[in-house]
């Protein structure tokens, strides 16, 4: 018998599948979706077993063994992965490993092993004379059924070794899960009329590929929504995913459903390499019906799948976009719907224009929830223009927004402060000869961070400490400019020297369970003032919060792309609505020095209908999404004149075998160097062509042999 394998390799040179030939000694064990080890020119790699056939050719090289003794990859799974090679033009085996956690994917060397602990039960119980550390011994052992091995050799192990070796006591291994979950008992929220009403509509149409978009005001109740579909669906036998945008809203997240459901399975990076490996066998093996995480949960291998919910639906964090295959979980929530044949429900405050357009032309259907459950208004908000605060302002805050910290603190009432940057300032520069600090590997500027005295790039991670002296003019005249959360938590500290800050950015969670312990010390008032990034704009839900303050709104609108009133728009709705969830009003202090923008303008009146349309007018004289659907090649090569030369021969190329079409470029990419590599980039944009996925394929097929010079190519960015 044959095995055809895809190896290990992700290279559009070897992308497909190699024929070897199943022993005798495997040929019970090898199945489609399993994992073998196989001879591949002098290496010994890993591989998925794709197919299987009854053909025999003595001459081909034998499978060296197999990895798993169940297939990795079941029927589905190897469907989903060639339809998202089909929509990425990525290699085959890069769609594979998309889908596992790391102790998965074929990877030849890579071994993580199950955790097992060893516990002694009874074995035959004799009548002899046990001395007193034995009766010990076998009093906790009768009392508890079985007990940890470690335990019992506390009180003394050459006791029960005797034990075991008499077969009065036995050993046995269980396997142990590494991620422990507790769970607080919390009542059922009874749903409003207008809730019932959305579970209604859903579950009458649970059985079809179809997806809803629910367009809810922050607080209007969604997460309820989605519980209680799961709830009902439970009853049916069938199982949910459900997708977060970041890392911090997991917990919260997680902590409504545990609260309520059981067997609860969670997937997302920051969990280690082993709490992966178990969460996924524990859905593979049927013992949980629910799946919380974030992007890459959307593969989870759960059957019968009755919903996908993704929460949040706006956030940019849906597409992968750092590395191949480029998709977007929607795209892959689609699929997975039309495969099971249940809704896709996506959840969102501020919706994407794309899926709100949708909405609007019955694509999707759309339900509105204009207000919050407990009857509360949405939070006031007030714009400060910076412009005529420079002479009054601390710092990086106005007059406005102190006296309402002040305020809300004085009635022992919780403060969050957004600003979405970190580090302690934008960059540094010399006084004297204007020299500004670059990354030596990217056409960024570094990033101060006081707490290590570093610079850093947050593109290629490179970091070298700060010196006092310009390493261009010689003389000691280097400040830092712009304004970082590192330099605001400092200002803070200052400001409100009897209050407790916590800052939440990328560097204060990069440990395992910072998250999680930011969270709940905040969410038990250890802390008066939350000050963070974007992460905490979404979903979190504190009810003592009564004032939401936006340091700088012009951050995001200040970045050269398309998207960047929407993801302002987004970005301030959103931070609102963690204002005034609890039985207090809340209010929110916007500062900006583009007063009259209409993206702060239709978020402080709460429009998102406001904005949708005159966003729109834009998006349409642009001809950008939902107008037309976009595609971006870069040539990346770490020759200058290479990548320049076959960007311009790319876009002659496009311009002649593509009709209907826009093509913009090249151009260099909004960030030109990035690792030692230039960057070129061409946009298309397009309503229909026929002919786009073949074109772009035979351009990828042409310049695959050639290692000076990389093509990258992702359909519909979310930015470019």
């Amino acid at each position: 018998m044959i095995a055809k394998v895809i190896v290990e390799l992700s290279n559009k040179n070897i992308d497909k599948t190699f024929d070897y030939l199943i022993p005798d000694t495997l040929i019970d064990k090898v199945k489609v979706g399993i994992r073998v080890k196989v001879p591949f020119g002098p290496q010994e790699l890993e591989g998925f077993v794709l197919e299987i056939s009854n053909n025999v050719s003595p001459d081909l090289k034998e499978i060296i063994d197999i990895v798993d003794n169940e297939p990795i990859l079941n029927k589905e799974l190897l469907e989903l992965g060639k339809y998202m090679q089909e929509i990425t033009l990525s290699t085959l085996i890069s769609c594979y490993q998309a889908m596992l956690p790391s102790a998965l994917k074929a990877k030849n060397g890579r071994n993580i092993n199950k955790k097992m602990d060893t516990y002694i039960s009874l074995g035959k119980l004799e009548d002899i004379k046990y001395n007193d550390k034995q009766r010990e011994i076998l009093d906790l052992v009768l009392n508890n059924g079985k007990v940890l091995k470690n335990r019992l050799t506390k009180i003394s192990a050459s006791s029960l070794k005797t034990l075991i070796s008499k077969g009065i006591l036995v050993e046995e291994k269980c396997e142990v899960y590494r991620l422990n979950i507790t769970k607080e008992k919390h009542d059922k929220y009874p749903l409003t009329d207008k809730q019932e009403e959305v579970v209604e509509k859903i579950m009458n149409n649970i059985n079809e590929d179809k997806v809803f978009l629910i367009h809810g005001v922050t607080g209007s109740g969604k997460t309820e929504i989605y519980m209680e579909i799961i709830e009902r669906l439970l009853k049916s036998d069938k199982s949910s995913i459900i997708l977060v945008p970041e890392i911090s809203l997991t917990e919260q997240m997680v902590n409504r459903f545990t609260n309520r459901f059981d067997n609860i399975a969670i997937l997302h990076s920051r969990l280690s390499d082993g709490e992966k490996y178990d969460e996924y066998r524990r859905i593979a093996k049927g013992e949980v019906k629910i799946v919380i995480g974030a992007r890459s949960a959307i593969f989870a291998p759960l059957s019968n799948i009755g919903v996908i919910v993704i929460d949040e639906e706006h956030s940019d964090t849906y597409k992968q976009d750092a590395c191949n295959p480029k998709y977007n979980a929607l795209d892959i929530a689609k699929w997975r719907s039309n495969y099971h044949k249940c809704p896709v429900i996506l959840g969102s405050a501020t919706p994407t224009l794309e899926s709100y357009a949708r909405g609007k032309k019955g694509l999707y259907e759309l339900i509105e929830l204009k207000t919050r459950v407990n009857g509360k208004t949405l939070p006031n908000i007030d714009i400060i223009d910076m412009n005529k605060e420079l002479k009054n302002k601390k710092g990086s805050f106005s007059k406005p927004l102190i006296d309402a910290i002040n305020n809300s603190l004085s009635n022992n009432e919780q403060v969050i402060l957004l600003l979405n940057r970190r580090g302690y300032s934008s960059f540094i520069t010399c006084k004297n000869c204007g020299y500004v600090a670059k990354c030596p590997h990217c056409d960024i500027t570094l990033t101060y961070h006081k707490s290590s005295n570093t610079l850093r790039c947050h593109y290629c991670g490179y970091g070298t400490k700060v010196e006092e002296v310009c390493p261009n003019c010689g003389e000691k005249a280097i400040s830092n400019l712009g304004t970082g959360t590192e330099k605001v938590e400092e200002e803070l500290n200052k400001l409100f020297p009897d209050k407790k800050v916590v800052r939440m950015d990328f560097d204060t969670t990069s440990k395992k369970g910072s998250h999680e312990a930011i969270i709940k010390s905040f969410e038990a008032h250890e802390y008066d003032i939350l000050l963070g990034t974007q992460m905490i704009a979404k979903g979190l839900d504190f009810p003592n919060v009564t004032l939401v303050g936006v340091i700088n709104a012009d951050t995001s609108l200040n970045i050269p792309d398309f998207r960047s009133s929407e993801v302002t728009f987004d970005l301030l709705c959103q931070v609102a609505g963690r204002s005034g969830r609890g039985e207090k009003q809340g209010k929110v202090v916007i500062q900006t020095y583009n007063p009259e923008h209409y993206a702060i303008n239709y978020a402080q009146a709460h429009d998102y209908i406001g904005f949708y349309n005159t966003e729109m007018e834009v998006r349409k004289k642009l001809s950008y999404p939902p107008y037309y659907y976009l595609v971006s090649i870069k040539v990346i090569s770490k020759d200058y004149d290479k990548s320049r030369d076959i960007s311009s021969k790319i876009a002659e190329y496009l311009r002649s075998n593509l009709t209907d079409v826009k093509i913009l470029g090249p151009s260099v990419a909004s960030v030109f160097k990035m690792n030692n590599t230039y960057r070129f980039q061409i946009v298309i944009k397009y309503k229909k062509s026929d002919n786009l996925y073949q074109v772009i394929n035979d351009l990828i097929e042409h310049y695959k042999t050639n290692s000076k010079v990389k093509i990258d190519v992702d359909f519909n960015p979310i930015h470019i």
